[in-house]
């Protein structure tokens, strides 16, 4: 049977070169990739105050659900604990109403959320009562 014209035919060795070259280029990129973030790892390691994923985890934990939430709040506010210790106490007690009046909301919206899963569960209820008795 004859081969068009337009066809060219590759000998198997020369793709079975060409696919070991491209496989040795991934491992190459790879292997620099690799030694590129071994490298910036530990000067971020370096440049940490020594606390590891598992100790900040392990903190974050041991605190109180309201310390916790706090937290959050300072973090949203963009201030720490040691920024508010630094402050006037007239601006310390403004922050401290501020952080009370976002707890009371966020404990609002909390109660209301669990206001509506409950409300849910009676109609859930209520319809699966109105099925039963059809």
């Amino acid at each position: 049977m004859p081969i068009a014209d337009d066809v060219t035919v590759v000998p198997a060795t020369q793709q079975v070169s060409e696919a070991a070259r491209i496989n040795d280029n991934v491992d190459e990129a790879f292997a620099k990739t690799r030694v590129g973030r071994q490298a910036s790892d530990t000067s971020d390691a370096s440049k940490t105050t020594g606390t590891s994923a598992t100790d900040a985890f392990k903190n974050h934990m041991s605190k109180s659900p309201e310390q916790r939430l706090r937290d959050s709040i300072l973090q949203s506010m963009g201030i720490t604990e040691d920024d508010i210790k630094a402050m006037p106490p007239e601006r310390q007690l403004a922050i401290g109403k501020e952080i009370a009046e976002r707890l009371q909301d966020k404990m609002k919206l909390a109660q209301a959320e669990k206001d509506n899963v409950n409300d849910v569960k009676d109609s859930d209820k209520a319809a699966n009562k109105f099925l039963a008795a059809l």
